[in-house]
């Protein structure tokens, strides 16, 4: 689950990425963390420009982040698949579908994430609304 999937969930509560998050929460899926991700979700979480509509504070968000964790696989990653896509910055979530073994990378951005330079079979990228309306 890409990190723009979790703040849309946080800053659009009736949107697909909210639904894909509720489901993550509720165990009908098991989203894929590693030390890449986990600081773009803490960077983001923390910036309070970002969410000064939303209606969580830092501290819900805070709880947000410790709930997201616990039922995260963490995954170590070994093997860097660089260069790959176009933005540098997209590079973990690749790399992190691969080494766990992923069948998704969950984004907002599906066109630059799946415009690598290298064609990985094991996974699709797919939109939140897409993952919702197929066989998860």
């Amino acid at each position: 689950m890409d990190t723009n999937v979790l703040v849309s969930a946080v800053l659009s509560p009736d949107g697909a990425a909210r639904e894909v998050l509720r489901q993550c929460l509720a165990g009908a899926a098991q989203p894929l963390i590693g030390n890449a991700l986990f600081l773009e979700y803490e960077d983001f979480l923390s910036r309070e420009e970002l969410f000064a509509e939303a209606l969580i504070g830092p501290e819900e968000r805070t709880a947000l982040m410790d709930a997201v964790l616990g039922v995260c696989q963490w995954i170590n990653i070994s093997y860097l698949w660089r260069p790959n896509l176009p933005d540098e910055s997209d590079n973990h979530l690749v790399e992190l579908a691969v080494a766990g073994n992923a069948a998704w990378i969950v984004t907002g951005n599906v066109r630059d994430v799946a415009e690598g330079e290298l064609v990985f079979d094991g996974f699709r990228v797919v939109t939140p609304g897409e993952w919702l309306k197929g066989d998860n």
